[in-house]
């Protein structure tokens, strides 16, 4: 076996590494130096980005059309034989992993930006408590992350998914003892887990329609001896029958009980209130969230299920429309937060809208392509702002920044080059990705007249993207500084180690677009030709991922719609923040109400609060009083109080009734006996005694006689 083969048959290799490392910590940890955490969980990661790189690399020198390598270590689950649409089938799960063009970009992308966050978290957290737990958490949740992307089947992959659910409740509230951590994490995991309700339904309604959770046959030794749902519902639709026509309920049902599972985890309305309170773990954990782990797992997820999606039109309309509104929501409420990772936070959930969108026009592979690129500029902008809190001994208010742009060079450069990439300025990488999905919305409006309207969401969001973002890069880096004079003094730049990825990122944030060059003189993308094996759908024309292309002078007039857009929004934040800075406060005295309502997020928390929040605990304290009234009360202790109370009869009955009967029987025999007791001692000495009185008795009566007779004879 070559290089190349040995590390496609260890595909199990690349989440195991950082398992190893994350369990090292848990039972070692406390007892290693810094330096050890370092070596062994830095180092974790660094070899599963190798073994990726490696493996992705043999699958490259094989003919596109058969680029699947797929491993099944052992059979997971058998519960045995279970009816499905397709007849009795023998249900199996495995504990397998799947290496196509899809997992590729996925399990490069976690293992290389997640790679760079752990470099960057030895600088971060080198002052830090708990350093090898938090490692330990990081390993944990590359290698929950690794689990799902590279599953080759749906239940696998939903293991990853909780796994990084969990690790999300771990690492936002790895400050315990504050409060406001503590609820962050608790809220991101009450919220996922409701959309993981809808995820479960989704899986079982899978299971029991295709008799079978792994993706696809192909890779394995012998396909036909492996059902998988791709293959399956191949089967299921040449049927022509109409259960399992284009557009079958089945098929929409299990579309959107999926998406409802993608809403949770990738942050979208109306699931989204989670991500911005994320805010509150470590700025790393941040930056692994947003950037190559947790919210990017509902946008794979949807792709990698593209060809029921595909099937599915009123899903494909429901997620799309989710997609652009949720941009757009989230877009307007970065425009007032004053929380240097706030505005990343809400900014990561309109990009995530960006990527629905596109996933719901069709366009799988764009919407890979942008979750690719924002993992490389969005990490970036997070480490960047994670460096300006260092070098600002903690400051996270934007209000008080400015004026850094040369006092912190290695951050503020590498962060003006993120922002650039996010608000699609032309030749980075956000550009090219950005522009590749409005042009799909804006084609397929041209099929279906309503997408015109969420094309026209995805450009007016694209503006304030620009807007909030240069917002961000004015108040922060520019400017007269605001920076409290406490802090001013001690301003330094950060540490190479958090400095260094910085830089790595900002390279592939002006790089990583250029994959879509060939786009620009009407060829097709490499990229989208790389990724069509693993979303191609099982019908052709499906009106939704066979979008076409536009011609090459609508694609440079959509290409200079989303430009102009960019723009706009870069000179407007700069007639506010840089050359009229008192204008934006004059704006938002004339419109107080409108700011009002953006600064407290359309009250959206409070509403839930009211309606879910406040309910579920006014429900919880009438069951509570419910079970200490009525249960306890009426039941539990109304049961003991009569048991009490028929005691105490049942004891005054036993004692003054039958015993007093008993004992009667047994004194009034007593009481007669009493005379004859009083002679009948069983003792010698007293029979002596009453002998000897008897004889004096008797003595005495005889005496007495005998004088009365000698009396009388005288």
């Amino acid at each position: 076996m070559n290089s190349s083969g040995y590390l496609l048959a260890h595909l199990w290799l690349i989440p195991l590494f950082p398992l190893l490392g994350a369990a090292l910590m848990f039972f070692i940890g406390r007892r290693l130096s810094k330096e050890a955490v370092n070596l062994f969980c830095v180092g974790s990661v660094f070899l599963s980005f190798v073994y990726a790189f490696g493996a992705v690399l043999a699958l490259f020198e094989r003919s596109p059309t058969d680029r699947v390598c797929q491993q099944i270590l052992f059979q997971w689950i058998t519960p045995g034989a279970m009816p499905s649409s397709v007849g009795m089938v023998n249900f199996i799960a495995d504990w397998g992993y799947l290496l196509d063009p899809l997992s590729c970009v996925m399990v490069l992308v976690v293992t290389f930006v997640g790679f760079l966050i752990h470099v960057y978290s030895i600088g971060y957290m080198a002052h830090e408590g708990g350093y090898y737990r938090f490692f330990g958490y990081l390993n944990l949740f590359m290698f929950s992350m690794l689990t799902l992307v590279l599953a080759n089947n749906l239940l696998l992959l939903f293991v990853g998914w909780e796994g990084v659910g969990l690790c999300s409740y771990l690492l936002i509230g790895f400050y315990f003892l504050k409060k406001s951590a503590s609820d962050a994490g608790k809220k991101a995991f009450i919220v996922n887990r409701i959309g993981d309700a809808g995820f479960v339904l989704g899986l079982m309604l899978v299971a029991t329609t295709f008799g079978t959770v792994r993706f696809t046959s192909q890779g394995l030794s012998d396909p036909a001896a492996f059902p998988a749902i791709l293959q399956t519902l191949g089967g299921l639709v040449a049927l022509h029958q109409t259960q399992f026509a284009y557009g079958a309920p089945i098929f929409t049902a299990m579309a959107l009980l999926l998406f409802i599972g993608a809403t949770g985890k990738s942050a979208q309305i109306p699931l989204y209130v989670w991500l911005p309170d994320a805010m509150e773990g470590p700025t790393p954990v941040s930056a692994l969230i947003h950037a190559a782990t947790m919210v990017t797992a509902g946008v794979y997820m949807v792709a990698r299920m593209s060809a029921i999606y595909q099937l599915a039109p009123i899903s494909m309309d429901v997620v799309a429309a989710i997609g652009a509104l949720t941009a757009i929501f989230a877009a307007t409420m970065a425009v007032v937060q004053t929380d240097i990772k706030k505005v990343l936070a809400y900014s990561t959930t309109s990009q995530l809208g960006y990527m629905f969108l596109a996933l719901g026009v069709g366009a799988f592979a764009s919407g890979i392509f942008h979750l690719m690129t924002h993992a490389f500029f969005k990490a970036l902008l997070f480490l960047g702002a994670g460096s300006v809190i260092h070098s600002l001994s903690g400051e996270q208010d934007i209000r008080k920044m400015g004026g850094l742009w040369n006092t912190i060079p290695a951050t503020s450069r590498p962060f003006w080059i993120a922002t650039l990439a996010i608000a699609g300025i032309p030749p980075l990488s956000g550009f090219f990705s950005k522009d590749e999905i409005l042009g799909h919305a804006f084609n397929r409006a041209a099929m279906l007249d309503r997408y015109f309207f969420l094309w026209a969401i995805g450009l007016v969001t694209a503006a304030l993207t620009s807007f909030y973002m240069f917002r961000l890069l004015f108040e922060s880096f520019f400017g007269m500084s605001r920076v409290p004079i406490e802090k001013e003094e001690h301003i330094h730049e950060s540490p190479k180690s958090m400095t260094v990825p910085l830089m790595i990122l900002a390279f592939f944030s002006i790089v990583s677009g250029w994959l879509a060059l060939p786009a620009l003189w009407g060829e097709e993308s490499p990229f989208e030709r790389f990724l069509e094996p693993s979303l191609r759908g099982v019908e052709l024309d499906t009106g939704a991922i066979n979008l076409g292309h536009h011609s090459l002078l609508k694609e440079y007039l959509l290409m200079g719609a989303s430009v102009a857009a960019a723009v706009a929004g870069l000179l407007l934040a700069r007639k506010l923040y840089l050359e009229n800075p008192k204008l934006h406060g004059q704006i938002a005295a004339a419109w107080p109400r409108l700011h009002r309502v953006l600064v407290h997020k359309y009250y959206v928390d409070e509403i839930y609060d009211a309606l879910f929040v406040n309910r579920t605990k006014d429900l919880s304290t009438a069951f509570g009083w419910f079970d200490g009234q009525i249960i306890d009360g009426l039941g539990v202790d109304g049961a003991g109080w009569l048991t009490r109370v028929f005691s105490r009869i049942s004891m005054w009955w036993d004692k003054w009734v039958v015993d007093g009967l008993v004992n009667f029987v047994g004194w009034f025999p007593n009481f007669l006996s009493m005379p004859v007791r009083m002679f009948q001692t069983g003792i010698f000495s007293t029979y002596a005694v009453f002998i000897l009185i008897g004889l004096a008795i008797l003595l005495g009566y005889y005496s007495h006689h005998m004088q009365t007779i000698v009396h009388a004879v005288h």
